[in-house]
C-alpha cells in the first residue's frame, strides 16, 4: 500500500460525482426505473407475439447482461490493463471467476444435450472454431484494438449507455473492420482457415477430463494473482444494500459469477454469449448491396461462432441483446449517477476508429470477440477459445507497452 493517509481517504471521483447529484438523486432513479420498464413491457410485448418467446428471452438476457457489466466495470482490456500498470489483480480473477462459473455450468448442459461427445457431431450452436495462424493472427490484431480504443467491443456497449464520448466512433470503427475483415477473408480462408483443425475438447478427454483440465488451468492462472490482492480495506458502516445494488461498484468476481451464470442460461434457453453477430451481419448486408464484397465468402458460413449472415427480420435474437445491454446499462448508470455524457475529443475519435477497426476486423476473422469466441468457446470447452484469448492478451499487453514507450497511450 502505498500514498499517505490524506490521499488513501480522498474521495473517489465517482463519490464526488455522487454526492454532487445527490439532489437529483430522485428524478435520476425515476428516469432509471422508466427505461426498466420500458425494457420490461417490450419483452412482454415480444413474449406474445407469434415466436416472440426467443426474442424476449434475448432482449432479457442482454439486459441483464448490460446491467451486471455496468455494475461491476466488466472490461476484458480494463481488467489486464489494471494489473499490467497497477499490479491490480482482481478484475483479472473476476474474469477467471466467469470462465470458471460458466465451464461448469457448460458441462452439466452438453453433457444432458449430448451424453456422448465422442461422435462427430459439435454442440448446437457452440462457439467452436477452426485453429490455426489467422486465429492467432485475429487474436493479436483485436488485441491491438483493444489497447487502442480503450476497451473490448461488449465494454464500448455499456460504455455507450454511460455516454462515452469514445464508444460511438470505436462501434462504427467495429462495423467498418467487419467489412475489411470480409474483403480479405478469402484469401486467409484458402491459405490456412480451410485446413484448420476445430477442437472440440470433449470429444477427446470426454466432459469430465474437459472439465477438470479447464478448472485446472484456471486455478493454475488464479494462485499467483491471489497472492497479489491489496489487503483488505478497513471496517466501514453498515451497508446499504439498495446502494450496494444499484449505486456502489460490484466486486469484480462478483460480476465474473455473474456472467458464468449468464451464458449458462442464455446459451440453455437461447444460444451462447456473443455481442459481434448483429454488428457483422448489418455491416455485411451494406457492404454487400453497395458492392463492396467479394462475389462469394468462402466457407464462411459454415462456420460456428458470432455468425454473420445476412438477415431480412427487423428484429434478431442478437440485435435484441445488444439492445437490452445498452439499454440496461443506460439504466444502471443512471441509478447510479454514473451517465455523463461529454464531447469527444479529436484524439477519442481517431482513437475510436483507429481501434475499432482493429475490433472488428479482429472479430470478423476469429468469429466472435472477447465474449463470443473467448468467453462462450472456453465455455463450451473449444480450443479456439483459449488461443484467441492468449493472443488477445498478448496482442493487448504489447500494443499498451509500445504505446506507453511512445506516449500515444496512458
Amino acid at each position: 500500500m502505498s500514498g499517505s493517509v490524506a490521499e488513501r481517504s480522498a474521495p473517489r471521483p465517482q463519490d464526488r460525482a455522487s454526492a454532487g447529484t445527490a439532489g437529483r438523486a430522485p428524478s435520476r432513479v425515476l428516469a432509471a426505473l422508466a427505461v426498466a420498464a420500458g425494457l420490461a413491457a417490450w419483452a412482454w410485448w415480444l413474449a406474445g407475439q407469434p415466436g416472440g418467446a426467443r426474442l424476449a428471452l434475448s432482449l432479457s438476457f442482454g439486459a441483464l447482461f448490460g446491467f451486471v457489466l455496468q455494475r461491476s466495470r466488466f472490461c476484458f482490456y480494463c481488467q489486464w490493463r489494471d494489473l499490467l500498470v497497477e499490479g491490480d489483480p482482481r478484475g483479472l480473477l473476476g474474469i477467471l471467476a466467469a470462465l470458471a462459473a460458466g465451464v461448469a455450468g457448460y458441462a452439466v448442459v452438453l453433457g444432458a444435450w449430448m451424453p456422448d461427445p465422442s461422435g462427430t457431431r459439435l454442440p448446437p450452436d457452440a462457439h467452436i472454431g477452426p485453429v490455426g495462424p489467422v486465429l492467432v493472427l485475429a487474436g493479436a490484431v483485436f488485441g491491438a484494438g483493444m489497447a487502442v480504443s480503450g476497451s473490448c467491443i461488449s465494454a464500448h456497449l455499456y460504455r455507450l449507455g454511460e455516454g462515452s464520448p469514445t464508444a460511438p466512433f470505436a462501434l462504427v470503427g467495429t462495423a467498418l473492420g467487419f467489412v475489411l475483415g470480409f474483403a480479405t477473408w478469402n484469401p486467409l480462408y484458402l491459405a490456412s482457415v480451410s485446413e484448420a483443425p476445430v477442437i472440440w475438447l470433449p470429444r477427446h478427454l470426454g466432459y469430465a477430463g474437459s472439465l477438470v483440465l479447464a478448472l485446472a488451468l484456471l486455478a493454475a492462472l488464479a494462485w499467483p494473482l491471489l497472492h497479489r490482492l491489496p489487503e483488505p480495506a478497513g471496517p466501514r458502516g453498515r451497508p446499504d444494500p439498495l446502494r450496494a445494488v444499484f449505486t456502489g461498484r460490484w466486486p469484480v468476481w462478483l460480476g465474473g459469477l455473474a456472467v458464468g451464470a449468464i451464458g449458462t442460461l442464455a446459451y440453455l434457453r437461447v444460444g451462447p454469449l456473443g455481442v459481434t453477430a448483429e454488428i457483422g451481419g448489418r455491416a455485411r448486408q451494406v457492404a454487400g448491396a453497395a458492392g463492396l464484397l467479394p462475389g462469394r465468402l468462402e466457407g464462411l458460413d459454415t462456420f460456428r461462432g458470432c455468425a454473420t449472415a445476412l438477415r431480412d427480420a427487423v428484429l434478431t435474437p442478437n440485435g435484441l441483446f445488444v439492445g437490452g445491454l445498452v439499454l440496461a446499462s443506460f439504466a444502471a448508470a443512471l441509478a447510479a449517477g454514473q451517465f455523463r455524457p461529454a464531447r469527444p475529443t479529436r484524439g477519442q475519435a481517431l482513437r475510436g476508429l483507429l481501434g475499432g477497426v482493429l475490433l472488428g476486423w479482429g472479430a470478423m476473422t476469429g468469429l466472435g470477440c472477447s465474449v463470443g469466441t473467448l468467453l462462450s468457446g472456453i465455455m463450451a470447452g473449444a480450443l479456439s477459445g483459449w488461443v484467441f484469448g492468449l493472443a488477445m492478451f498478448a496482442g493487448a499487453a504489447g500494443t499498451l507497452w509500445l504505446g506507453r514507450r511512445t506516449g500515444h497511450l496512458a
